[in-house]
C-alpha cells in the first residue's frame, strides 16, 4: 500500500511539472477538483483507476510509485 502523504506529494509535483492546475487535471481526468485536492493532501489514496488516470494526465511512471513503496518498506521496516 502507498504512503498516502508520499503518493499525495508526488502527484502534486509531477501536476506542478506539467503547469496544470488541479481544476484543469480534475477535467482531464473526469475526477473531481476537490478529490484531487484530497489526493495530494494526503487523505485519500485514489483507487486504481483513478491513478491510472492521473498517471497518464501527469506522465506519473506508477512503477516509480512501486519502487518508492519498496523502498519506504526497506527504510521503516514496515510491510
Amino acid at each position: 500500500m502507498f504512503d498516502r502523504k508520499l503518493l499525495g506529494a508526488l502527484i502534486k509535483s509531477q501536476r506542478c511539472k506539467k503547469k496544470l492546475t488541479q481544476l484543469e487535471l480534475a477535467k482531464q481526468t473526469g475526477l473531481s477538483r476537490s478529490y484531487i485536492s484530497d489526493i495530494e493532501n494526503g487523505r485519500y489514496i485514489p483507487g486504481a483507476s483513478a491513478l491510472t488516470s492521473l498517471a497518464i494526465c501527469i506522465d506519473l511512471d506508477l512503477n516509480l510509485l512501486k519502487m518508492t513503496e519498496i523502498q519506504d518498506k526497506r527504510t521503516t521496516g514496515v510491510g
